[in-house]
Order: C-alpha cells, then structure tokens, then sequence
C-alpha cells in the first residue's frame, strides 16, 4: 500500500468525557454537534466508546449513541470504538448491530474490544455471574458472535436455530467489523478472520508502528474484508500554532498525569486550572512518561506526524481521540485537519 500526502483519512473516538460545568445531557449534545460537524467536513468514522462506573465520562451504550448519531447526519459511517465483549451476550450485540445496519445500511462499524473497559465489580454488576469476570473467555465469545452474524454454527450446535434477526439468508445486516487492540494479542484476531484493525496508541505507544505492521504484513483475506483496513488511534491536539496547541494540551496532559498517580476520581482540567497547576514530582514524572501518548502541535507539525505514522505503520487511516476542554476549540481543530488532508465534505 502506498501513502501520499493526500491519502490519509481521519476518524473520530468519542469516549463520552464530561466537561466540568456540564450535566450529562450537555456532554451528549456536544457529542451530536461534533459528529454533524465532522459528517459535513468529510470524516470517514465517528466512534463511541463503552466506559463503565468512569467518573467524567458517559459513553456508557454506544449501540445508543450510534443509533442517535447516524439518525442525526447523512454520510459519516457511525460505530463503536468498541464493544468491550466481556460485558455482553454475543447474541445480543449481533442483534443490536443487524437493527443498526438494517435501519443505516452501508454506515454502520462494530469494534469488538476483549477487555472490560471497566473495574472487577461493575463487570460483575453488567454480566451477574463471577465466572464472566475471573475467566477469560473472549475467544468463544467471539467466534459465536461471528457464528450468530454468518449463520454458520455446525448442524449438532444447539444455537444454529435461533434467528438473530430475520435477514432472507444472506448477510446484509452484519456490520464492518474491526478488532481493537493497545497489545499483540487482539491483532491475532484480526489476522485470522480478516476484519479490519484498530491500535489504540496512546495506551501502548511502542507497540503501535509494530503490530499494525505485523497486521498488515499478515492479513489473511476474508468475507469480511480483501484487504487489510488497519486503523492508527491517538490523542491528538492541534491549533494555528505549536505554541496554542501546548496550552490547549494542558488539561489532557494534567487529566492522564493524575490518573497515572492514583487520581481517578478529579473532573477534567480546565484551560485556566491546567495552565496555574503546579505539578508535584510524581505528575512530572507521570507527564514525562506520558509524552508519547499523545500527538500535540500546531496544524503543520502535526500533519507532517500524522503522514510519517501513515508510512511506517502502513495504515491510510488515523482515529483522533476526543480530548478537547474547550468546544470552539476542538471544532476548529477538526476544520484545519479536514482542509489540511482535503476531506472531502
């Protein structure tokens, strides 16, 4: 695969993260307004997380918010940034995800994620059954997902009769599906079965330029997918200026140095308490280590990023990372990025 300048598409994970002076109905509507924005600019994706018992954020049913987005623009394909499978029945996120795509043919993506998203006693709360939570068992829940979609269980398996939902047959309801992953282990999934890939690199960034290599250099074609569909994630802020976009990190950078040192529970940042915190040694060392997490500079620095991550990760592709505090900027961000890789809204 060839990357030009020209050639990268961008994408959009919304995690749902509740701005301080915001209840959660404010927190969704900002949601729909950024999704329009990006369906008119020409984005290719809007994603919704799936985050439970999480203090600022409220992504908690993305089949909810996909359902609510794509009923609120017109070409943007609309999805989850995943499915954590652990929390569910495999049956119902196909049945879920066939009404999706029967209500919004061609615009619907399904991420499956194999963790969680959430701590021990919440997953106990979703699934009700201990088991669910000490046992790993992401790869049958997987396979009789895929099973229920193709409608393919062997003939003595005692789920081949049930019906997900009416579909004559054939396999129009089923979503494009894409493996999530931040270590070596989902990409396995997303090799073998021939689904796309996304690498979320801001939680393991050393890793994100190998695997989506290996990813690409490995891909096994399938039904779902004849080529490979490789997808690069990160936390990105950007402005006219390198100089802007430093200021405009500041609250990403103090929220993820807070959580690295215990502090899960503090609202996100905003501009003007971001820009007065002092950083105790531990922040400073936890914003040291966290530098690579995230892509921050003005529009050109960061395009010229964004274009050398294209090449060596062999993606056409990259997921921004919602993790603005400031609405006006994030839309306008979004609008430079869009006229900068010539979206074509």
């Amino acid at each position: 695969m060839s990357i030009n300048n020209k050639d990268i598409k961008l994408s959009i994970l919304d995690i749902g993260t509740k701005l301080q002076g915001n209840d959660a109905s404010q927190t969704l509507k900002d949601s729909t307004e950024r999704v329009q924005l990006a369906d008119e600019l020409g984005y290719s994706r809007y994603w919704f997380a799936e985050h439970h018992n999480a203090a600022n954020q409220v992504s908690t049913s993305p089949e909810l918010m996909i359902a609510h987005a794509a009923a609120h623009t017109k070409r943007i394909r609309v999805g989850a940034g995943g499915i954590m499978m652990p929390n569910h029945s495999p049956l119902k996120v196909v049945e879920n995800f066939s009404l999706l795509k029967a209500l919004h043919p061609e615009r619907i993506d399904l991420g499956i994620g194999r963790a969680t998203g959430t701590d021990h006693l919440t997953a106990y709360a979703l699934r009700r059954s201990k088991e669910a939570v000490t046992s790993y068992d992401f790869p049958e829940q997987f396979y009789e997902m895929l099973s229920f979609f193709q409608r393919n269980f062997p003939a003595d398996h005692p789920y081949r009769g049930i019906i997900p939902i009416p579909n004559g047959g054939n396999h129009s309801l089923i979503p494009d599906m894409y493996m999530l992953g931040s270590s070596t282990g989902g990409v396995e999934f997303a090799i073998n079965e021939g689904l796309g890939f996304v690498f979320a690199s801001h939680l393991a960034p050393h890793l994100a330029i190998p695997v989506l290599k290996r990813y690409h250099n490995k891909f096994k074609p399938s039904a779902h997918n004849s080529e490979p569909k490789g997808i690069f994630s990160t936390i990105l802020i950007t402005a006219e200026t390198d100089e802007e976009a430093e200021y405009l990190a500041g609250p990403v950078e103090l929220y993820w140095a807070k959580l690295h040192t215990g502090d899960i529970h503090s609202p996100f940042p905003t501009l003007e308490e971001a820009s007065k915190h002092v950083y105790s040694v531990n922040e400073k060392a936890a914003r040291a280590q966290n530098k690579d997490r995230f892509i921050i500079g003005g529009i050109q620095t960061v395009a010229e990023k964004l274009r050398h991550i294209g090449k060596e990760a062999m993606v056409d592709e990259v997921m921004i990372m919602e993790f603005y505090s400031d609405k006006k900027a994030s839309h306008n961000a979004y609008r430079m990025l869009a006229k900068e890789f010539n979206l074509k809204g």
